[in-house]
């Protein structure tokens, strides 16, 4: 819970908060930063490179100035160290993916009185959004997913492992650390066909062809093909309701083998539902997006892993950030 004291001026400085944020949207989305790269470039140059006026193009290097992502003398503007590293597309630590899918959310979180009254999503699902939005969340969820491997990875116990099913698992990132981690797994991503480019481009480029394949289907509405000794799912409980997430589980428990074990990684929020405050302000991103989706708490998903026959529910003693989390149960012998 926020122990700060909420006086008029950090109320205001709430309000106001989201000015910064929709900057930082238009640099990534305008590709500022990687057209300044290594380089000092001056307005007129980066306008020309947009065809836009060069003065709007001036207010939003000078706006990112004052946020500390650019600096700016005489002869023009220059990347900062961690704009240079985070924002430009020519880094292989490029988190912008991640921040289009935020651009491509901003709309929706300003109807958030509208789904409040309604109870009822208001924004498209990703899927149905277009090429650029479908990119900008896939290839978002490997940004996050890159930087989170390699913490998350080893807390994970798979001893005698030898299979592994990503379900849900986008491009494949979590997949791809796992079998790095463990020489003897071998990995099968499950995810729509829609997702398989993004998936094989990812599984390539990591050198991983050998050892994860894709197989195309809905964890919804499909069965899940193949028998497995761990299942992972990693955000993809939240997009639905309890019911569905229930059917979801019940079909992991179905593919394990005898003494297979399950580990869910969620936003998971305390069992008062109120705290912590990014997996409370997510479950309202749910409401926005989803029929029925919303964060749960760790009672919440032990409780329907033991629905669905699994023991030893567990949390790993795990924070990242944003305070995910993970539950780790087993499918009895």
């Amino acid at each position: 819970m926020d122990q700060q004291t909420w006086t008029p001026d950090r109320i205001l400085k709430t309000s106001g908060a989201y000015w910064a944020t929709c900057a930082l949207h238009g640099g990534v989305v305008l590709d500022v930063f990687t057209r300044i790269g290594n380089s000092r470039v001056d307005g007129q140059t980066v306008a020309d490179q947009l065809d836009a006026p060069v003065d709007a193009v001036s207010r939003l290097l000078d706006a990112l100035a004052a946020m500390g992502l650019l600096t700016k003398d005489t002869a023009g503007y220059t990347n900062t160290e961690a704009s240079r590293t985070y924002l430009s597309m020519d880094s292989d630590r490029y988190i912008g993916y991640i921040i289009r899918h935020h651009h491509h959310l901003v709309e929706s979180w300003a109807r958030l009185p509208e789904a409040v009254i309604s109870g009822k999503p208001i924004r498209l699902p990703v899927r149905e959004k277009g090429e650029q939005a479908r990119e900008a969340f896939l290839m978002g969820m490997f940004n996050l997913a890159t930087q989170l491997a390699p913490q998350l990875v080893p807390v994970v116990d798979l001893t005698g492992c030898r299979t592994l099913l990503d379900l849900g698992g986008g491009p494949g990132t979590y997949a791809i650390h796992f079998c790095r981690h463990h020489p003897d797994l071998t990995a099968t991503v499950m995810d729509l066909p829609t997702t398989r480019p993004f998936a094989e481009k990812t599984i390539g480029k990591m050198g991983m062809d050998g050892r994860v394949a894709f197989i195309a289907g809905d964890y919804l509405q499909d069965a899940i093909p193949g028998s497995y000794d761990a299942v992972w799912m990693s955000h993809i409980l939240h997009g639905e309701s309890a019911e569905a997430c229930l059917g979801i589980i019940g079909k992991a428990f179905r593919c394990l083998n005898p003494g297979g074990v399950a580990v869910i990684h969620e936003f998971i929020l305390d069992d008062t539902l109120d705290r912590p405050l990014f997996p409370a302000l997510f479950s309202l991103n749910m409401l926005l997006g989803t029929d029925g989706g919303r964060a749960y708490s760790q009672a919440q998903l032990a409780g329907m892993l033991e629905t669905a026959g699994f023991v030893e529910v567990d949390r790993l003693d795990f924070t990242g950030p944003n305070d995910s989390g993970m539950v780790r149960a087993v499918k009895p012998t």
